[in-house]
């Protein structure tokens, strides 16, 4: 009997969702079984690090990655998984975009390890003790990885040649990615995104979408919107003009706003520059177009101040891929363009 192609699964900075979006295709996975041999996958198999690396090059077929790249050990995992897999698949949002991992970029690691262990009203460290590489105890030193400055997407440390989306990805999707490729069909174009759309959430929104302006944006709790009228229109930031479609939509289905999880469109490099677009094109400045540009500014501040967290909603699950991919400056420039925007119309 002919071996099995090798199929795995990894996880980096993630938070499970990801294995758990897997094993929810349910049945499938005996035909998954049936057709590949599963033999790596640290949160359901016993598989070990040396077993992989014992491995040759190219041994395994296909390589699901998960998780965005934290630490150095994420990083040596995605090389050395990449070297060897056939195929490494940018396995959800934080693999391809960063998600709530790369929110950590808008601060500092000092910051970080500060917040966690020196100023959390629960602690009880008094001497301010925080992780280190190496600590020495008695019975010898132990070691823990590196935490980076920043954090990264899996195709900022290698090679990538396929992106599935979502947070997690849906299960369906999923198997229908793998169901392809046990049947045998020809794989799209190295770095195309599987298992999802080509258009945008509202593509397969059915709201009615009309030309409406706003003063202010609500959080989800402060109003019950209409559930037949366009959320964004209705001053809820929605998301769904600046994601990539194959959710089917659910969370307007349901009255509640796109978040952004399948990450940008196709032709899209920046999910948060596009939503930036967005607002800038749906607050109200009629009124104050006869007073002058600084007036229009701060009423368009004040607006935006009615978003609790300007660079986490845009930028929620793809700023660590995005094109300033983090850092200090992201919050300010979203404000400044979003002006520009209004300002402009």
């Amino acid at each position: 009997m002919a071996a099995k192609p090798k199929i795995s699964m990894y996880w980096a900075s993630s938070c499970g969702g990801c294995e758990i979006a897997l094993v929810n295709i349910h049945e499938h996975l005996l035909e998954l079984a049936d057709n590949f041999d599963f033999v790596f996958c640290p949160c359901l198999l016993d598989t070990k690090r040396h077993d992989i690396e014992a491995m040759d090059d190219g041994e395994m077929l296909i390589t699901f990655f998960n998780g965005a790249l934290r630490t150095s050990e994420n990083i040596e995992m995605a090389h050395l998984l990449r070297r060897k897999s056939t195929l490494l698949v940018a396995f959800g949002s934080c693999a391809s975009g960063g998600c709530i991992p790369a929110l950590a970029n808008l601060t500092t690691r000092e910051a970080l390890m500060e917040t966690v262990y020196g100023s959390g009203p629960t602690l009880d460290n008094a001497v301010h003790v925080v992780p280190g590489p190496t600590t020495t105890v008695p019975e010898g030193d132990l070691t823990l990885p590196v935490f980076e400055r920043t954090v990264g997407t899996l195709a900022s440390a290698v090679d990538v040649d396929y992106v599935i989306p979502g947070c997690p990805p849906e299960s369906a999707q999923i198997w229908a990615v793998i169901a392809h490729v046990i049947a045998g069909k020809p794989l799209p174009p190295k770095g195309s995104v599987l298992g999802a759309g080509d258009k945008t959430v509202c593509d397969d929104c059915k709201r009615v979408k009309e030309e409406k302006l706003v003063s202010r944006f609500h959080r989800t709790w402060e109003i019950i919107p209409d559930r037949t009228q366009c959320l964004l229109e209705q001053g809820i930031v929605c998301m769904g003009i600046a994601t990539r479609s194959g959710c089917g939509g659910l969370c307007p289905d349901v009255n509640m706003p796109c978040i952004g999880c399948y990450g940008p469109p196709e032709g899209v490099r920046d999910q948060g520059a596009k939503m930036i677009g967005a607002l800038g094109a749906i607050i109200d400045v009629q009124p104050m177009k006869d007073m002058g540009e600084a007036r229009v500014a701060a009423h368009i501040a004040e607006v935006l101040d009615t978003i609790p967290d300007l660079a986490g909603t845009l930028y929620k699950f793809s700023l660590g891929g995005s094109l300033m991919q983090g850092g200090l400056a992201t919050a300010n420039a979203a404000t400044q363009a979003t002006t520009a925007e209004s300002t402009a119309r």
